[in-house]
């Protein structure tokens, strides 16, 4: 369906769980505890899922936390592929765990997978997430290529922390068939929220100039991609703050304890738990009106404060 500016909102990013066996910097404070309060079971994602697809939605990505914590999302994947107005079923994950299950999950439908990778650094990497194992993490994303899925690796890039390791990244899109793309930071946790620690895809299209522009993978993507002679992969920038995609935005969120958000950079909530003992046309109708009224744009530079952290939300 369309929003009220006339967007084609197809594309629908489920958080699973706010639970994360991480704490990566720039989602959550150190202190923060996730809990796994009120979970959606699989029967009313199955629910909901067909709703949103007589909406049209044709795109769904799995995210947290971290979705790998759910002992039945293979059951939760399967039941999405098996949708036939879905296209395209993707994974976000921090891959921690991914190398043991990924043959079942691509066997259960899905299609692609986003990997967080923010240092190629065994200690820096174990800092910047609070306790992760970056041979895991590198375990995963080589059982995903042998598997023969699509794989993208995000990195956020932090002042003072992984800046220094662009050049290696960049060196993954060149030996291996994969998108590596760098993503702004954006403000929610205390460290997220300092504009000098933000670096803007300029900076490194300066530094590189070597990349040039190619041509988007699919219509509305948040990246801009790029690629230098001889690349197998791809270099992608989401700059949500110093280059604003909100015009073409085509996604709406549904949390792990039912709210639809319309906009990552917005606080606005739609509590669809509150509407589950509703029939199906009344739920309908809360969804479609929530949709149609998608906010313009984020408010990321608009003295922006989160009440939720990235892992409650959904990345």
């Amino acid at each position: 369906m369309r929003d009220q500016l006339g967007r084609d909102i197809e594309y629908l990013r489920i958080s699973l769980t706010e639970r994360c066996n991480l704490k990566c910097i720039y989602c959550r404070e150190e202190t923060e505890y996730c809990q796994a309060k009120q979970e959606l079971s699989l029967s009313v994602l199955t629910r909901l899922m067909h709703i949103f697809a007589g909406l049209g939605i044709t795109k769904v990505r799995l995210t947290g936390g971290e979705p790998l914590v759910r002992k039945d999302l293979e059951a939760i994947v399967s039941m999405i592929a098996r949708i036939p107005q879905v296209r395209d079923l993707s994974m976000t994950t921090n891959a921690q765990g991914l190398a043991e299950r990924i043959g079942g999950l691509h066997r259960a439908g899905l299609q692609r997978v986003n990997i967080s990778l923010d240092s190629l650094q065994e200690d820096r990497y174990r800092r910047m997430t609070r306790g992760g194992d970056l041979q895991k993490t590198l375990a995963g994303i080589h059982a995903a290529i042998r598997e023969g899925m699509i794989v993208k690796i995000n990195a956020v890039l932090v002042r003072g922390e992984n800046d220094a390791e662009i050049d290696d990244f960049i060196a993954l899109a060149r030996d291996y068939p994969i998108d590596v793309r760098f993503i702004e930071l954006m403000p929610f946790c205390t460290l997220s929220a300092a504009d000098e620690k933000r670096i803007a895809g300029q900076e490194i299209l300066d530094a590189h100039p070597e990349l040039h522009p190619v041509a988007a993978r699919y219509p509305s993507q948040p990246s801009a991609d790029y690629q230098a002679q001889g690349f197998r992969g791809r270099i992608g920038l989401i700059n949500p703050i110093s280059h604003r995609f909100c015009r073409c935005c085509n996604r709406v969120r549904l949390t792990s304890d039912g709210k639809l958000r319309m906009c990552l950079g917005q606080e606005k909530e739609t509590d669809l738990k509150a509407w589950m003992h509703h029939n199906d046309e009344e739920l309908l109708s809360v969804i479609r009106s929530a949709i149609f009224d998608k906010p313009k744009a984020h408010e990321f530079e608009e003295n922006f404060h989160a009440t939720r952290a990235m892992n409650q939300i959904g990345g």
